[in-house]
């Protein structure tokens, strides 16, 4: 249990005791993390706090944390410390993620993730560290029920490198498996048969991260219905999705009819995937 101590030492002195409730852990590892008995004053503490960015003890909206609620921050910061975690990084975790530093969760109960990360996902700890920084919603996830089932999920489909901190792969992994069966389907009822829905989604995973209904459904109404080209041109090239309906689908194709152009002999990589100076040079 977090205890207070004398006042005296600045703010980066302090002494550590194990916690009852850590976790063994394999020798390879980071040792656990300690409660620690910060042996500074509330003022430090709060000043501390503010200038990483966790708490702004400017503003006069709230009540100032208590002295324990900030040394049960403190614990929590600790922790993510012994993760890889630096201060230039709290302020964005705090930010999107405010739960985390409250009294309510354990430093301890954010483990699984940490040992999901590594073990099931092998991931290292400094990939560890910054797929939480590009989706800090992890650190909230669930592993048996949302974590551990989407690996899986995206593992069978073919998608791999998913230890690899990208944007797409933070966000994929924090992504419930239903919402991604969800887009699945939506190839089912367009005409894809199970197969090609799967090796679909394996070659565009971004496709996870597109709304049906104001994404993928009206880019795929434009191309069979404006543009009236086969829906089996998709399976060659499954990047149409990821371009803008607006900004390039759109304007490519009317330009296209401006210039009388059959735009179903120009093949769909061609008309997107060239640059404006190659495109329009083209068919000027």
């Amino acid at each position: 249990m977090l205890q207070s101590a004398p006042l005296a030492q600045p703010i980066r002195s302090f002494s550590s005791e194990k916690s009852p409730n850590c976790r063994s852990q394999s020798p390879s590892s980071k040792p656990p993390f300690h409660f620690l008995r910060f042996r500074t004053s509330y003022r430090d503490n709060l000043r501390y706090l503010n200038s990483i960015g966790i708490i702004n003890s400017d503003k006069k909206i709230h009540r100032n944390p208590s002295p324990e609620t900030l040394l049960h921050i403190l614990s929590t910061v600790n922790f993510l410390k012994s993760k890889g975690f630096s201060e230039s990084h709290f302020a964005r975790l705090a930010y999107l993620t405010p739960q985390v530093f409250s009294p309510q969760v354990n430093p301890a109960d954010l483990q699984p993730v940490f040992d999901f990360l590594t073990t099931e996902l092998a991931a290292s700890e400094e990939e560890s560290r910054d797929l939480i920084l590009l989706c800090p919603h992890i650190l909230q996830s669930n592993v048996q029920f949302c974590l551990r089932p989407t690996l899986l999920y995206l593992r069978d489909i073919g998608v791999e490198s998913l230890n690899k901190p990208t944007n797409l792969n933070a966000h994929l992994l924090n992504t419930r498996v239903k919402r991604l069966e969800d887009t699945a389907k939506f190839l089912l009822d367009i005409g894809f048969s199970q197969e090609e829905s799967t090796k679909f989604c394996g070659r565009l995973p971004a496709m996870f991260g597109y709304s049906i209904d104001n994404n993928l459904l009206p880019k795929f109404e434009y191309l069979v219905g404006e543009m009236e080209r086969s829906p089996d041109e998709l399976k060659g090239f499954p990047q149409y999705f990821a371009f803008s309906l607006e900004k390039r689908i759109k304007p490519r194709h009317m330009h296209l009819k401006r210039r009388n152009v059959v735009v179903k002999e120009v093949p769909l990589k061609k008309m997107l995937t060239w640059n404006d100076t190659k495109f329009y040079a083209k068919w000027n």
